[in-house]
């Protein structure tokens, strides 16, 4: 495997179509929400699409093969337009993660149904897909959930806090895409981010396991 890329070449293919589903999923959801409560921002814009194109952001793709992580174009959305805001705030930056997890069920779902009428073989390549969509839906869900700006956690936090601590945060939401690379791609992230993977990945992966009866795979 070259030195620069997160996952072999062989799998850069399965993990190409896994993110162009996921990422659209999830902004689309974004949107999808927004609109039920009122925001009409991301639909005027184009955003309220299943079409991959309108939703990847091509450097946000390139670091999910190089560094393991990535993004795609962020759902603009105007929380002021929002119907009951906090909880539709709230909803609507639960709603990508969300979507993520679901595709983590659905992916699991469709290795159950496939391995109970031997639709594949172990190491085939609908095995080999299946198991990178539902593990980077996972990465996705939990990743997503982590509260520093500017990801979705972070949002929801917000939400949460008294006026006089988010005027304080605005000011750091202004350098949120340099600090989130310094801990995402320096060795902070052994003591931040990696800690949450190694212990809600596995956890979250072995509940919906236990939903179709099966042992981790």
């Amino acid at each position: 495997m070259p030195s620069f890329l997160a996952y072999p070449l062989e799998m850069i293919p399965y993990v190409l179509v896994t993110l162009l589903i996921a990422f659209t999923i999830h902004e689309w959801a974004h949107a999808l929400v927004a609109l039920a409560f009122g925001d009409d921002t991301a639909k005027n814009q184009g955003r309220l699409s299943l079409n991959p194109l309108v939703h990847i952001d091509l450097f946000g793709m390139l670091m999910i093969l190089i560094a393991g992580f990535g993004w795609a174009k962020p759902t603009p959305v105007n929380r002021f337009k929002l119907k009951k805001r906090r909880l539709g705030s709230v909803l609507v930056s639960l709603a990508g993660p969300i979507s993520n997890l679901l595709l983590a069920i659905v992916g699991v779902g469709l290795y159950a149904l496939f391995l109970n009428y031997s639709f594949f073989t172990y190491g085939s390549i609908t095995e080999t897909f299946l198991m990178i969509f539902v593990e980077l839906n996972l990465v996705l869900f939990v990743f997503n959930l982590i509260p520093i700006p500017p990801l979705d956690g972070y949002q929801i936090l917000v939400e949460f806090l008294p006026m006089s601590a988010r005027v304080k945060l605005e000011p750091v939401e202004r350098y949120a895409m340099l600090i989130f690379l310094i801990i995402a791609l320096t060795p902070i992230s052994n003591f931040t981010i990696q800690p949450i993977f190694d212990t809600v990945i596995p956890f979250v992966f072995k509940i919906i396991l236990s939903i179709f009866g099966l042992t981790p795979f």
